[in-house]
């Protein structure tokens, strides 16, 4: 039997067909399919991003009671999308809640790192009245009986001793009457959060000034 000498059949080069087609790297495919991975994931984070905003701004503005068909309207999304991410409406307040409380966690965080003990409070005081007129709404959960405030609870406590420090340092230094309590402060944010008026923003920043000047101990009386 004669058998035909060995032949040497050479592969084609790396990434290419025999026929010369180029042929991607496993490493590119992977990377390929990476990206067609994310950018579903990124226009959902988008998407969801869009929905909370909306909605914070719809509840502060319009109340909780706002429909959920709407809050999809004004976000320019379709209803489905807006349930894909948020099945029930209060999981929806509950994400809005969560940006409002870290925003006002900020305030206080920025009220506290202020050298000026009479600026921090008084910034303090402003700060939440200016939540009290733009975030309506969402004020009004958080301080509530809202269902969805429940989680934020530990929040609210945080917040109340962040106060009870920038009343003492007030007193320490004398930016305050000297027989001012945090249970005043406490008071004037109450009058601040009950205040109703048809011209809310003026009125209440006017309230907001007759209260300060009355804790500041730099007036003279």
């Amino acid at each position: 039997m004669i058998t035909s000498p060995a032949r040497t059949v050479r592969a084609p080069p790396h990434g290419r067909h025999g026929c010369g087609t180029a042929v991607p790297y496993r490493s590119e495919v992977r990377i390929a399919e990476r990206e067609v991975t994310r950018k579903p994931r990124r226009d959902a984070e988008l998407n969801r991003r869009r929905i909370v905003a909306t909605a914070r701004a719809a509840f502060a503005a319009d109340g909780l009671d706002l429909p959920m068909r709407e809050i999809a309207r004004r976000a320019g999304l379709g209803i489905a999308t807006v349930h894909r991410h948020f099945p029930a409406r209060s999981d929806l307040v509950a994400a809005a809640l969560a940006e409002h409380v870290a925003q006002c966690r900020a305030d206080m965080r920025a009220a506290l790192a202020e050298p000026d003990p009479w600026r921090a409070l008084s910034g303090a005081v402003r700060g939440f009245a200016e939540h009290r007129v733009q975030d309506r709404g969402l004020n009004e959960a958080l301080f509530g009986a809202h269902p969805a405030a429940a989680a934020f609870a530990d929040d609210r406590w945080a917040q109340a001793r962040a106060l009870e420090e920038l009343v003492a340092r007030a007193r320490r230094t004398g930016a305050v009457r000297p027989d001012v309590t945090v249970e005043d402060v406490r008071v004037c944010l109450a009058a601040i959060a009950s205040y109703r008026s048809a011209h809310s923003a003026t009125g209440l920043r006017r309230l907001v000034d007759l209260l300060l000047t009355g804790l500041s101990a730099s007036v003279v009386r």
